[in-house]
């Protein structure tokens, strides 16, 4: 399985949009796997899909869902070109909104452990508003505006919400999906863990342990998984937020530093110069003279 993993940037492109046209783009899609979940939505054509061993047929106006890690692959299943928009994203970069909806990693495990329904009519594709989805979120993956994660969050948010209410009908029982993801980090999303706090004092030798292995065991499975050592990933997920105070907020440095679990003001400037070949100030000046 390893020979056919397909390795995400989740650090800097936690969502990915696509239109793919099979004239211009590199066809069939071989066999792959990833920990981004997926969904295609036929524009026009017919596409022959294979899921974890199951063959599907998929047809203009109807649309398809991979679970994060599940082996699939797309070929042709007609003549002439064939159309599909795609969204990739990491799951655990969509946490629980409110008090009760469960996070999206949550949700998409509950749903594959009850085996629910991940080929979806044009009917029901209609009714989620795939083809208004799909068209906004590749527009917004094609401009950086401001609040483009934002949005591009909200249609996915949408997506998965309208697919939970398809799911209810066909019996799925949402009070048995956890709420809480806590009990449930492993490597593919501990991730959803340590974003969540990055203002606290995080150790990596308390994130093995959430996981449930041994520190040696997970710096060697989360450098594998996503090519840089765990502290460097809280630096680096660090850095990206205070990005987005010094470019929306005239917050001052030392706040800064504060709501981004920087130790202070001289390690945020320290670090951030490290990553950024600047200062946070110069970084701050460049960008606003830009906008």
């Amino acid at each position: 399985m390893n020979n056919l993993f397909e390795k995400q940037d989740s650090l800097n492109s936690p969502i990915e949009t696509f239109l793919f046209d099979t004239e211009k783009n590199p066809f069939p899609v071989k066999q792959h796997w990833h920990y981004f979940a997926e969904f295609i939505y036929i524009l026009s054509g017919k596409v022959a899909v294979t899921c974890d061993g199951k063959a599907y047929t998929v047809s203009e106006g109807e649309l398809f869902l991979f679970y994060p890690s599940s082996v699939h692959s797309i070929h042709s299943a007609c003549d002439g070109t064939i159309l599909f928009s795609g969204l990739k994203f990491d799951t655990v970069k969509f946490p629980n909104t409110s008090s009760y909806a469960p996070s999206a990693t949550a949700i998409l495990r509950y749903a594959r452990t009850n085996d629910m329904q991940i080929h979806f009519s044009r009917e029901q594709s209609e009714r989620l508003k795939c083809k208004e989805i799909f068209a906004e979120c590749v527009k917004e993956g094609e401009h950086y505006l401001y609040g483009r994660d934002i949005m591009m969050r909200a249609y996915i948010y949408r997506l998965i919400f309208g697919i939970v209410r398809e799911w209810t009908t066909q019996g799925l029982d949402m009070n048995k999906c956890p709420v809480n993801s806590a009990d449930i980090y492993g490597i593919e999303n501990i991730t959803e863990y340590i974003d969540s706090r990055l203002e606290d004092n995080i150790r990596v030798a308390d994130i093995a342990e959430i996981c449930h292995m041994s520190y040696s065991g997970f710096a060697a499975k989360f450098r594998e998984q996503y090519g840089m050592s765990c502290k460097e990933y809280i630096e680096r997920m660090r850095i990206f937020k205070a990005e987005e105070y010094l470019l929306f907020t005239d917050h001052d440095m030392t706040f800064i530093s504060q709501k981004t679990g920087f130790a202070d003001c001289s390690h945020f400037i320290r670090s951030f110069k490290k990553y950024r070949d600047q200062t946070p100030k110069q970084f701050r000046l460049k960008n606003k003279q830009h906008s």
